[in-house]
């Protein structure tokens, strides 16, 4: 059984360790919930206070061309890019990942016009399957969602598949799908691929050229610590671009955006997927996280990524065995940077392990849900919350009724 000493061990020699230091976090408190909300960074407060102090109370509107206000969608994109296996010139950061998905599903849509289904994943994030079928309806055609199973995606597959929506890590579960397989067999039978990002983008490595995926959107609050409710990204592959239209054109969209013309002309590459005028504030919060970014790579995430995991589903097995059941797949290629334990009392484990100072979450019905992000989740964090996982579930501290009390985010 692994020790606390061994743990101390492996974060002295982690060369990622020096990160955390970038991020505001309070020592008594184990962040295991940056798959929901990543902490905030010193560089994030350093940029939103130079937009705020510098850009805007100075510069005022001249900051729009003086601080290249415009270019900051496709610029923060560019730097994306890297994080995504994609090219210079394909993300765009802009709007939230529903409007994101919902530009490009009826954009795809509009590329098949001779077919009629469109299919995803049943156990989808519910907003993915709420806008997928809103857009459907609005196709101009009789279009059907198809919601499966999605070990039955290679039976559904026909030539009547106009669009797989699939998203890349399963939010409840953590299992990872293997992208470029999938995109392999929807792309065989003439149909295009849509990959959601949210829960891999700066968790594992994503390669979406690799792929061939023709389109993938994602957010940035997560694993990429842009802040809660910080702006979407979309991918468009290069081959697409000039072909796909963005089904919510708007001004900032358009090839002269200052000529005022009546009649849309999209403007060349991604900015033609740009509908309103961005959120500033929002987006250098994001360019200031994405600072730590530069010193780290997908493999060393990775790595540590898949040792973490492994620690706790060890330390979970070695010292609460029985109680709870591992629904995260323990193959490493199938799995993200989170760890899932179904356990029929989850809600109000959550709610006690918190009160603890180990904060993850709970989604219905039954999985507390736990994330690893490696820039700043050390070796020794998850010793000791698995320590205080065992002290709560030995006590029975969960039963407290006031435990049981549904907020209104769990």
């Amino acid at each position: 059984m692994i020790t606390r000493d061994e743990c101390h061990a492996l974060d002295a020699t982690d060369e990622l360790a020096p990160l955390r230091r970038e991020f505001r976090l309070d020592d008594k408190v184990i962040y295991l919930d940056g798959n929901s909300l990543g902490p905030v960074c010193e560089r994030t407060r350093a940029r939103v206070q130079e937009t705020i102090d510098q850009e805007w109370a100075e510069g005022l509107v001249t900051s729009w061309n003086a601080a290249g206000w415009m270019a900051t969608p496709t610029r923060l994109g560019n730097r994306l890019a890297a994080l995504i296996g994609a090219r210079s010139g394909e993300v765009l950061v802009a709007d939230t990942l529903t409007f994101c998905l919902a530009k490009l599903i009826g954009g795809a849509l509009d590329q098949r016009p001779d077919r009629h289904v469109v299919l995803t994943d049943a156990a989808n994030f519910h907003s993915d399957i709420y806008i997928v079928e809103a857009m459907a309806k609005r196709a101009g055609r009789p279009v059907t969602v198809k919601a499966i199973r999605r070990e039955a995606l290679t039976q559904e597959l026909d030539d009547d598949v106009a669009l797989v929506m699939l998203t890349h890590v399963d939010y409840r579960t953590g299992e990872m799908l293997d992208m470029k397989d999938i995109t392999s067999k929807v792309h065989a039978l003439g149909a295009l691929m849509l990959w959601d990002l949210a829960h891999s983008a700066g968790a594992v490595p994503v390669d979406l050229t690799d792929a061939d995926a023709d389109f993938a959107a994602g957010c940035t609050y997560k694993y990429l610590n842009g802040g809660p409710g910080a702006p979407g990204f979309l991918y468009v592959r290069s081959s697409w671009q000039g072909v796909l239209e963005n089904p919510l054109p708007g001004w900032l969209g358009h090839a002269r955006p200052f000529d005022f013309e009546l009649v849309y002309e999209p403007a060349q590459g991604m900015q033609a997927f740009v509908t309103s005028s961005p959120s500033i504030i929002a987006l250098a919060a994001l360019d200031g996280a994405l600072d730590v970014w530069d010193h780290a790579t997908m493999s060393q995430v990775r790595a540590k990524s898949l040792a973490l995991t492994d620690l706790f589903i060890q330390l979970v097995d070695e010292r609460l065995p029985g109680q709870f059941d591992v629904v995260t797949p323990l193959d490493h290629a199938l799995r993200g940077s989170q760890v899932s334990l179904r356990h029929s009392d989850g809600y109000a484990i959550i709610q006690a392990l918190i009160e603890s100072g180990v904060i993850g979450d709970f989604r219905a019905p039954d999985i507390c849900r736990f994330g690893f992000t490696p820039l700043y989740v050390r070796y020794i964090d998850v010793y000791e919350a698995v320590d205080r996982m065992v002290e709560v579930m030995a006590v029975g501290s969960f039963r407290d009724p006031r435990f049981a009390v549904r907020h209104a985010v769990t």
